[in-house]
């Protein structure tokens, strides 16, 4: 594989998005506003094991999305044809009409696909990331490659930010908040402790400690980062400062993040993922 730097390369805005560690607020954002289409939250409610084992859902998810960036041609056609031949069997009944519908109809697969790579770009650029217009494009034309991953037709798939702005402002009809939404919300910003953490005391302490406090200014800020129209989706949420509120907290985000990863070891600075395409784009 010395060479095959996969879909994008390390010239690509994707390789210089992804590095930064704070995309992964930007990954909490996005579930927050896929849980706003009434199809796609039903799918995953009905499909998804992720009230029993949400940080087993989290890892293989955060693999494959780091396949798609950062693996060889071969890895992340392995990668991609595994996920569609599980979507293909894969079936949910909408809770408002009672329809069944196949979970990788092409409406569902772009909206999940704009609001991921969306709130990656978004998160980025408001915790400080600078990238010129020209570059922010960029990014939503070479994710049309994921996008195609999963079964879409590129063609179909906004491609710059004017694009994707037209596509929330079609989509947004058809976007409402209902109890699988709001079970799926709550689920986000109050996650379980596995039992399997150590003692119950320990347990005890992260649910009712300061590692919970902690976690819930995370999902607060990741709900602040939504677009206006997401948050009154939700009922409102947010003042008129809100999004400046968002914008200091997740940049202070990124600061921290920055600082923690600054004293340890380069193997533990860089995703094992990102390192291996580097090796392979250096030879």
């Amino acid at each position: 594989m010395a060479g095959d730097v996969g879909l994008f390369g390390p010239d690509s805005v994707t390789w210089k998005l992804h590095r930064e560690p704070i995309l992964l607020l930007g990954g909490l954002r996005s579930l927050y506003l896929q849980a706003l289409h009434p199809r796609a939250v039903a799918a995953i409610a009905q499909n998804s094991g992720y009230r029993s084992d949400p940080w087993g859902r989290l890892v293989r998810t955060s693999n494959y999305v780091g396949t798609v960036i950062y693996g060889s041609n071969d890895e992340v056609s392995e990668a991609s044809t595994r996920l569609r031949r599980l979507h293909a069997r894969m079936s949910a009944t909408d809770p408002r009409t009672g329809e069944r519908f196949r979970i990788d109809e092409p409406d569902l697969l772009r909206w999940v696909h704009v609001a991921e790579v969306d709130s990656f770009l978004s998160t980025a650029v408001l915790a400080g990331v600078r990238l010129t217009a020209k570059e922010i494009d960029g990014y939503y034309t070479e994710q049309r490659r994921s996008a195609e991953l999963v079964g879409l037709d590129p063609a179909t798939v906004p491609g710059t930010a004017a694009e994707v702005d037209a596509y929330y402002a079609a989509m947004q009809p058809e976007l409402g908040l209902t109890r699988d939404g709001a079970e799926t919300a709550l689920f986000l910003t109050v996650p379980p402790v596995p039992s399997t953490w150590g003692s119950r005391a320990f347990r005890l302490g992260l649910t009712l400690g300061p590692p919970r406090w902690a976690y819930l200014g995370v999902a607060s800020t990741a709900i602040g980062l939504l677009p206006g129209w997401a948050r009154k989706l939700y009922g409102g949420v947010g003042w008129p400062g809100t999004d400046l509120a968002a914008r200091l907290s997740v940049r202070g985000l990124r600061a921290v993040l920055s600082g923690v990863l600054a004293t340890l070891p380069e193997q533990h600075r860089v995703a094992p993922a990102r390192r291996a395409a580097l090796e392979r784009a250096r030879s």
